[in-house]
């Protein structure tokens, strides 16, 4: 039967509620799909609770941040400014840097075609030193970038096929991760962030979803993808955009565009999220990234700031990288150098700044 709270709708995780189809159940259980084959219906949620810190797979990348280490202030300052590398872009998104060859590779899209208005974007790579900017894959589809755990691939927020999509960086072929829920087409996937087991989720607001079919009936969410199976972790919120993992794999953080809010929520080892609260406000909140004391660096669309925030949620200060800045990422040989995707339409760019503490790649 339906939830009292959620009357003629589905509970799923974190408590948000969902009518699909007339299905009903009175649970916090996860509501999982496998492709479009059917609906498998995982028992138990409601007294699970969230796993210790040492069950938990680590959220950062494998090898990124040291167990041991210290760390100190992330700024020298409250008020820091990056500087710019290049520009001259369409729209610059997903930044992650590949340490195995020294280069950053990041997605540009472009104005909208054809009769469902889809954006066409490629993948560019940039090596620090360089003068210019490569086209690494030519008709990516992609938006927010991510790496592989094992580092041998790129996964992609893919709106060309409404998509997650893994590109190999050996020979750039590309494979679809996540094609639908429920056999529902997704809205347009804006960006992902992957456990270091390989669990994954990512954003699906309806920004690049152009003139297609609505398959979401209005709903943006946010997706889980384990052991090749789709489940909802929250269908709630007003165009999620960034998203990202803690360095303890406790806390999901995720930026709900359309509310200028910044979630959290908490991981279980399986992968499932529990309760939802909210941890920082900012004006159009975009990708983000973290580094591995656990302080969060959130960028805004509306006020060009990439804003830093202690896991606690306390603001360290800001770093300015011109207008509308859109994503980052933590690169170099120290891993301590900032990345900043940001510009106007047709005048973007890619910023950088040194800071005191290392941080992940995407």
């Amino acid at each position: 039967m339906a939830d009292k709270a959620c009357p003629g709708a589905i509970l799923f995780e974190s408590r948000q509620c969902l009518d699909l189809k007339g299905i009903r159940m009175k649970s916090r259980s996860a509501l999982i799909a496998v492709g479009s084959a059917g609906l498998l219906l995982v028992a138990g949620a409601t007294t699970a609770t969230v796993a210790r810190a040492a069950d938990l797979p680590p959220g950062a990348p494998p090898g990124v941040c040291s167990a041991d280490a210290e760390y100190g202030p992330p700024l020298a300052s409250p008020t820091i400014t990056a500087a710019r590398l290049f520009g001259g872009q369409a729209f610059l998104e997903g930044p992650v840097w590949i340490a195995d060859h020294g280069y950053l590779l990041m997605s540009d899209m472009a104005a909208a075609t054809g009769p469902e208005r889809v954006q066409p974007s490629r993948i560019l790579r940039y090596t620090p030193g360089s003068v210019a900017v490569e086209t690494a894959i030519a008709d990516s589809g992609s938006n927010g970038l991510a790496l592989s755990p094992d580092g041998g691939s790129v996964v992609a927020a893919t709106h060309d096929r409404r998509s997650i999509s893994r590109y190999q960086l050996a020979d750039s072929s590309r494979e679809t991760i996540a094609g639908d829920f429920l056999g529902a087409a997704f809205n347009s996937p804006n960006d992902v962030t992957i456990r270091s087991d390989g669990v994954a989720y990512f954003t699906d607001p309806d920004f690049q979803r152009g003139g297609r079919a609505d398959a979401m009936q209005g709903r943006t969410s946010v997706f889980r993808i384990s052991g090749g199976t789709v489940s909802l972790v929250d269908d709630s919120l007003k165009e999620p955009n960034g998203i990202a993992l803690s360095p303890d794999g406790g806390t999901l953080y995720v930026g709900a565009y359309g509310e200028n809010k910044i979630y959290s929520y908490s991981v279980r080892a399986d992968g499932s999220t529990g309760e939802r609260t909210q941890f920082a406000s900012i004006a159009g909140p975009d990708g983000a990234t973290i580094d591995c004391a656990g302080n969060v660096y959130w960028a805004s669309g509306t006020d060009g700031l990439v804003h830093v925030f202690s896991p606690d949620g306390a603001e360290f200060g800001t770093i300015a990288a011109g207008a509308g800045s859109t994503n980052v990422a933590f690169g170099g040989d120290d891993r301590k150098t900032l990345f900043v995707t940001s510009g106007r339409t047709g005048d973007f760019g890619l910023y950088s700044v040194r800071l005191g503490v290392p941080g992940y790649p995407y």
